[in-house]
């Protein structure tokens, strides 16, 4: 595996005598300056056991800084300040040989208001390509982590995680903005995004496209109907619970079921392919699919073998305008890191925009106003 083990006599007496003091690393004097500024989160940081500290050094939040001047303010708001360090403490400890190729998702000391999740907010860690990687909102990477085993674990990291943000904000930055108006058209976008726990099957903008001729002639009703097909509520079903069996059978909210069917490395939703797996969001997890779900077709299966699914709406034809985005604007414009779903392979780093939001967390941002 790629990354050092760290053993500086600062940092390990900085997690053994619970001391924060940032003359003791210049490597973390930025983190333990912000600590101070929130005295509840120093003092549990300092009495901790069994916890995973997610050290951004210096340089990542002078990049944080530089990418987005706003991130000053931050700063300045102790609530929010809080809600993002809290987001790099995982409960329990992981060392480096934790990280394998089967991605895991522990806790984060990150929980409500600025997350709905049981037991804390999740984060993504994974062996890619023999390294050692983080997977935060918008699925964006850590990749480069120097590790330092002591009392408790302390990884120093190259740049601040990006807080998992509300999901109709994710949706929309992630270019998935036919599903977010869809919801708004529904009147489920307030609802989805309340639910504690839940997993969203979201298809593309394509995907609405290829059902684009029907797209048009749903009632309001009959759209919340599809759209509750999609959705699996009070269960948080990451890539790894999904590709255990060949096959699995949800309730959505809805109310009927669907079918979670595993080819090799490929996953499908009755006949959908999952295109981008494990998108973290404020109230569980987004997996992007191909197709559109049909609660009317709920037998469709896949085709394993073709490059694409046929659509599970009998008789519809394809449109070039996408479907439900009047109106849409997202905020910003995340692209996702493409990693395959268990961690084999070689996965696309794709470039953060230089546009990027207040990168540690538009979340906690606004709830900590």
């Amino acid at each position: 595996m790629k990354g050092r083990d760290l053993h500086h006599p600062a940092v390990r007496y900085m997690f053994e005598h619970h001391d924060f003091q940032p003359d003791n690393n210049a490597t973390l004097s930025t983190l333990t300056s912000l600590l101070q500024l929130v005295p509840d989160l120093f003092q549990t940081l300092s009495t901790a056991q069994n916890i995973t500290l997610l050290a951004p050094s210096n340089e990542a939040f002078t990049n944080l800084l530089s990418r987005n001047p706003r991130s000053a303010e931050l700063m300045t708001n102790p609530r929010a300040l809080s809600g993002v360090l809290q987001y790099h403490v995982l409960s329990g400890k992981f060392l480096s040989t934790d990280f394998t190729t089967s991605p895991i998702f522990p806790s984060t000391l990150l929980s409500t208001p600025f997350a709905n999740v049981t037991g804390g907010q999740k984060l993504q860690l994974t062996l890619l390509n023999e390294t050692a990687s983080l997977f935060s909102g918008y699925k964006q990477a850590s990749s480069d982590l120097t590790f330092a085993n002591s009392n408790n674990t302390l990884h120093i990291i190259s740049s601040v995680l990006t807080v998992p943000a509300p999901l109709s904000q994710t949706l929309s930055n992630i270019n998935l903005t036919s599903l977010v108006g869809a919801l708004t058209t529904a009147r489920l976008s307030s609802g989805t995004s309340s639910l504690q726990d839940m997993t969203l099957f979201a298809p593309s903008n394509p995907a609405f496209q290829a059902i684009g001729s029907a797209a048009s002639g749903l009632s309001d009703t009959d759209l919340a109907n599809i759209l509750g097909y999609h959705l699996v509520p009070s269960r948080i079903l990451f890539s790894p619970r999904l590709l255990a069996q060949d096959q699995i059978v949800l309730a959505t909210l809805q109310g009927s079921n669907l079918t979670i069917r595993r080819d090799g490395n490929q996953l499908f939703v009755n006949s959908a392919r999952v295109i981008l797996g494990d998108v973290l969001v404020g109230n569980g997890v987004v997996h992007v699919i191909d197709n559109v779900l049909n609660p009317s077709n709920t037998s469709a299966t896949p085709d394993p073998a073709a490059a694409t699914q046929a659509p599970a709406f009998a008789g519809v034809t394809p449109v070039a305008d996408i479907p439900f985005t009047s109106g849409i604007v997202p905020t910003t414009t995340f692209v996702p890191v493409t990693v395959p779903l268990n961690g084999a392979g070689k996965g696309a780093f794709a470039a953060v925009p230089t546009g990027v939001m207040l990168a540690a967390g538009a979340a906690v941002w606004a709830a900590g106003m």
